[in-house]
């Protein structure tokens, strides 16, 4: 008897939660009349034929709904018809699959075996590395396959697609703990590893992969760095730092019994805190070498992405090494990799009880880093473990100079290098940052010279290399380009950008004035005017005046319905810009962000994010060198308490822009278009009332696409093309929004 079937209409699933993990979503009278239970597999035929897993869902009975790649795998687009019908399942017994080199050399078979267990798949699938965490089976560890992919492949592991190539059955096939799988060409789960170091040459064959990871242990702990640690003395920005971090570690092994007499315990344990890049590593490294501690470094990252057993193998070698070969200092770096704040895993408990016994062995210090204190499992930071905490701070402008000078001294430079130059326009770069500046004026000053027989790198090079070389607090964060603009390049607009210079500018270029007079700076400001008119214009060209890092968001991008995440991408955002500092927090749309709380009918969402950008703008820490910039064209829709002294104090209005700023406006836009001798931009100015800035731009823009409709040929945009082009392009401005907007600011 055959199974029965269905036809129906393929729709793009509009549910992130199902996006890329192999379910597709089915209407009730559908799953009955097909004789389905939620989470069985269905057999999807299009082009080609592939499996899912089924779920309920509210969308009609004629409509399948599955994400992009299932609609790829059977190849076909939104609006097809696809043929739905039970499935019968078997369990792999081997499964190999292909990916990137990035996957396929940084995930290892029982991770890759961790994000399948739960799918349903066939041969030639293409299939996510996104844990079925829907339902998924009982013998899943979903948190453990997250945690060891986002360790192995970094932040794009969910874009991850891997390939189907052989299953054993054939057909449509699920993994279980007992299948083997593997990479083409590669390492299978169960195969030989590797010999223990220190070992007989014989390799160890061990059929369960699990044990095998927790037996092969002894890749020795590396005690000598790739390069010998920098002197203390090198350590710009950081020596007050490291004076501390001598004094604890010089008491701890020299003079344990002093501590003991004045009642403190002989121990020590530090976290090392700052942003990525800032040389927090360096730092322990180059004071345990002064003090003649052996470092034992131990790479958190690397020890998470590793099976419970495997981990805990490691890292009881590694407190074994520290503890045989004292004074030494053990490093966790990244420790919020391996100690997450939230959902740890299963081996942090044998993490922490391991550094406990540890840390009270004469003459062993425990020193752990982190980019992301707050992100830390609060038992690391108690008094019985990580009791001190050292923060390295950005460097200034001036650190930036001193840096740039210790890190070229050894290379060949050009005479007139002017290093104060270069740092004035790295902010927010760390030493990390700094190396790559070096690295690629190198470069590109080789490019250059490739036959001179003693090439030299120039200012040139290294300006040059700002163009490719961002800093790494900026990497992933939404960058406002500014394309070389300053406030220069704006017409008009005097009494605008004047505000902004000295709401600002001024904060950050003067802090000494501020402070010789007793007054704060302001926290924000609110720029407000008509759409089209200039806003985000005006920013470009104030960050670039400045040379300031802006990290732009659109309000609404904030929001998130799950509870929590909204809050956590505003502190985020904030973050991000203290590292990057001196920066500009952008936030356009800003009425969608911080909306009048009590109004909104989204479950109080909006309500939290205007707390949390309350509480971050006020901050127990304050905002040193960052500016929070907002703008909107619907002022009275923001909350009150965001615009009060202290937040968002400074309210600018950018009016609409008049006939002489309408002229200056199409002279920009009009820079790089041929006119016809007919063309009177100044007189054309004066009749374009309520055009906007954007419209004055659209308006050339227009009138060179007319006189390309005429003649492909064309070398010129003439008066008629002008006035053709108006009749596409019409005024934007609504006078009743003028006038509601020109009443705010008589108001405010």
């Amino acid at each position: 008897m055959s199974s029965p079937q269905i036809t129906l209409t393929a729709r793009l699933s509009p549910s992130a939660i199902d996006t890329r993990r192999g379910v597709v979503r089915l209407h009730p009278e559908v799953l009955d009349a097909l004789g389905l239970q939620q989470w069985d597999a269905v057999r999807l035929t299009g082009a080609r034929v592939s499996a899912a897993l089924a779920a309920a869902s509210d969308n009609l009975p004629g409509v399948v709904l599955l994400d992009d790649v299932t609609m790829s795998n059977i190849g076909i687009v939104e609006g097809s018809e696809v043929v739905v019908a039970p499935e019968a399942v078997a369990v792999a017994r081997s499964l190999t699959v292909s990916g990137s080199r990035l996957a396929a050399t940084s995930v290892t078979p029982q991770t890759l075996r961790l994000a399948l267990m739960g799918k349903v798949f066939t041969v030639g699938d293409a299939v996510s590395l996104l844990p079925q965490d829907l339902a998924p089976p009982p013998e899943a560890d979903v948190t453990a396959a997250r945690q060891r992919l986002s360790a192995a492949i970094g932040m794009t592991w969910t874009n991850e697609l891997i390939t189907i190539t052989a299953a054993d059955p054939v057909g449509t096939v699920a993994v279980a703990p007992s299948t083997v799988v593997g990479w083409r060409d590669g390492p299978r789960t169960g195969e030989q590893q590797k010999a223990i170091t220190g070992s007989t040459a014989a390799q160890i064959t061990v059929q369960d992969a699990e044990i095998v990871e927790a037996v092969v242990v002894a890749e020795e702990i590396d005690t000598t760095p790739a390069e010998p640690p920098l002197p203390v003395t090198d350590l710009v920005g950081a020596l007050d730092a490291a004076r501390r971090l001598t004094e604890w570690l010089e008491l701890a092994f020299e003079r344990p019994e002093l501590l003991e007499k004045l009642g403190a315990a002989p121990r020590l344990g530090a976290l090392v805190s700052g942003p990525e890049g800032v040389g927090k590593a360096a730092l322990v490294r180059s004071v345990a070498n002064a003090v003649n501690a052996k470092v034992f470094e131990v790479q958190a990252p690397s020890i998470a992405a590793l099976e419970a057993n495997a981990a805990a193998a490691k890292i009881r070698a590694a407190v074994a090494e520290a503890v045989a070969n004292t004074p030494a200092v053990l490093l966790l770096t990244d420790v919020d990799a391996l100690l997450p704040g939230t959902n740890p895993p299963p081996v942090a408990t044998f993490v922490l009880e391991s550094l406990k016994g540890a840390v009270n062995t004469p003459r062993l210090a425990i020193v752990a880093t982190s980019a992301h204190p707050e992100s830390i499992d609060p038992r690391l930071r108690t008094v019985e473990l990580l009791d001190r905490e050292l923060t390295l701070s950005l460097p200034n402008g001036q650190t930036r100079t001193e840096l740039l000078r210790i890190l070229m001294r050894d290379v060949p430079t050009e005479s007139d290098v002017d290093f104060g130059a270069i740092a004035e326009k790295t902010p927010g770069f760390v030493v990390a940052d700094l190396v790559a500046l070096r690295r690629e004026a190198s470069v590109r000053a080789a490019i250059r010279q490739r036959d001179t027989p003693e090439p030299k790198v120039s200012e040139n090079d290294l300006f040059g290399a700002l163009e490719t070389v961002r800093p790494t607090s900026m990497s992933a964060s939404d960058t406002l380009q500014t394309g070389g603009m300053t406030l220069e390049d704006v017409g008009d607009m005097t009494e605008v950008k004047q505000s902004l210079t000295e709401a600002v500018l001024w904060p950050l270029q003067y802090p000494d004035s501020f402070a010789r007079l007793g007054v704060q700076p302001p926290r924000g400001v609110l720029l407000y005017g008509p759409p089209g008119c200039g806003k985000t214009f005006l920013i470009r060209a104030l960050a670039g005046t400045g040379r300031l890092n802006v990290l732009s968001v659109k309000g609404a991008e904030l929001m998130d319905k799950w509870v929590g995440e909204s809050e956590r991408a505003v502190r985020e955002l904030f973050r991000r810009a203290a590292e990057a500092a001196p920066a500009m927090v952008f936030l356009d749309e800003v009425d969608a962000l911080a909306p009048r709380r009590g109004q909104s009918s989204d479950s109080g969402v909006a309500d939290r994010v205007v707390a949390a950008l309350l509480t971050e703008l006020d901050g127990v820490e304050p905002l040193r060198d960052v500016i929070v910039v907002g703008a909107t064209n619907r002022p009275e829709l923001i909350d009150p308490a965001l615009l009060r002294p202290g937040r968002l104090e400074r309210i600018i209005y950018v009016p609409p822009p008049d006939a002489e700023a309408r002229a200056a406006i199409l002279r920009s836009s009009a820079r790089n278009t041929p006119l016809a001798q007919d063309v009177n931009l100044d007189e054309l100015g004066g009749t374009l009332d309520r055009y906007s800035a954007a419209d004055c731009a659209a308006l050339i823009r227009e009138a060179a696409l007319t006189a390309m409709r005429e003649s492909l040929e064309a070398t010129e945009v003439t008066a008629d093309h002008l006035n053709k082009a108006r009749e596409t392009v019409r005024p934007s401005l609504d006078p009743a929004q003028l006038a509601s907007l020109e009443a705010y600011a008589n108001r405010s």
